[in-house]
């Protein structure tokens, strides 16, 4: 008897509903599939052996989706992916569209915060890999920052209302608020556990019974082959079992679009609470402060600047500055400090092979405070749906 990766079981059911749809409705139901897939090589040429600081060598990432409309004002989406972290289900949902103005999102999806997480897809970059913040792995000393701000895909449970408001063909608001389960950890945390929230094996439950909240707004400016859009993003909750230890996340985001010119910046930061523990002398590296208390909060900040433009007919090319900074107590294994940084310089180019097959390839300076400073060269070969 065939087996199925328990993560694969989701899609499965839901495509097979979708499939049973009465006759009836044939002439109101539409179909739709889509997916993107690249297989990444990374190497390390300032390393003599790369996987002592990274995940490096061959990644492949496939996406696959299938959204079913059910008339006008209501879909289903099922999309499953592929990755270093082995199969999952980056989305499983339903939307309700009331009007325009009013939106509901139902399921497992990946929540409105910031502007990337929506083009997180492979081909839906020109880069290798994601900016540093968005991270989800692929980064040198990933283990030592433990990836970005908020890895992407964020995936996760709940329910999410959206909107946009046209104020005119030029000028529109968009709106969306949501609970989901929230970012995990195990009991006495420091930081997120990321793969307590990807790992089907712990099961897709809220580990606290608390939801964490969230909001976004944008504003677009759309005048002819110009397009401005800008936005902003927050996060509130709790990530242990106990329901202790709470983080804030907060972020801003401009895309400027001229053509196919596209100017896109980010600014993230996320403030976590940790446990401090019986003992905080024995676990930390540093000291209490002046009032002789441990701070039990770092803050850990992160941005991206980069510009996409044509060069010749078929070849994008890109040039990205990205970095992470963290501030705030360590424990006394990490070789970070209490105040450290990180700076990436990455210039690439996408080439058109035919249709929406493409070859990406990129050079990356990494600027450490805390370790020698690393090259990273990125070779990919990219196709979608």
């Amino acid at each position: 008897m065939t087996k199925f990766p328990r993560a694969s079981i989701p899609c499965l059911v839901a495509v097979a509903a979708a499939a049973s749809v009465a006759p009836a409705f044939a002439d109101k139901v539409e179909r739709n599939f889509a997916g993107s897939i690249q297989l990444d090589y990374m190497a390390i040429p300032s390393e003599s052996i790369g996987r002592k600081i990274a995940l490096d060598s061959a990644t492949a990432e496939a996406s696959l989706k299938v959204t079913q409309d059910f008339g006008d004002q209501m879909s289903a989406s099922v999309k499953l992916c592929v990755a270093c972290h082995g199969v999952e289900v980056g989305m499983a949902f339903f939307d309700l569209r009331v009007s325009d103005e009013l939106s509901f999102r139902v399921g497992r999806f990946t929540p409105q915060f910031g502007a990337f997480p929506v083009r997180h897809d492979p081909a839906n970059h020109r880069t290798s890999d994601k900016p540093l913040p968005y991270d989800m792995g692929r980064m040198l000393r990933t283990d030592d920052w433990n990836m970005g701000i908020l890895p992407s895909p964020w995936v996760d449970n709940g329910i999410e209302l959206s909107g946009t408001h046209f104020f005119s063909d030029a000028i529109q608001l968009g709106y969306a608020a949501y609970a989901v389960g929230g970012p995990r950890a195990a009991s006495d945390p420091i930081d997120f556990a990321y793969k307590l929230s990807r790992s089907g094996e712990t099961y897709y439950l809220d580990n606290n019974s608390r939801p964490a909240v969230g909001a976004r707004v944008t504003l677009d400016y759309v005048h002819d082959r110009t397009t401005v859009t800008a936005g902003a993003s927050a996060m509130v909750g709790t990530y242990d079992p106990d329901n202790k230890r709470d983080f804030q996340v907060a972020g801003v985001d401009l895309m400027v679009q001229i053509s196919r010119i596209f100017l896109r910046a980010e600014y993230l930061v996320r403030r976590t609470q940790m446990s401090l523990g019986t003992d905080p002398a024995l676990q930390f590296k540093y000291g209490p402060g002046a009032d002789g208390t441990y701070d039990p909060y770092f803050v850990k900040h992160g941005f991206y600047a980069e510009l996409e433009l044509p060069v010749v007919d078929g070849v994008d090319g890109i040039v990205r500055w990205d970095g992470l900074r963290r501030q705030g107590n360590v424990v006394r294994t990490s070789e970070l400090r209490s105040d450290s940084a990180l700076l990436r310089y990455t210039v690439g180019a996408s080439v058109r092979i035919r249709g929406a097959t493409r070859i990406k390839l990129s050079a990356e300076l990494y600027d450490f405070s805390d370790f020698q400073d690393e090259v990273a060269i990125h070779l990919a070969l990219t196709g979608a749906l």
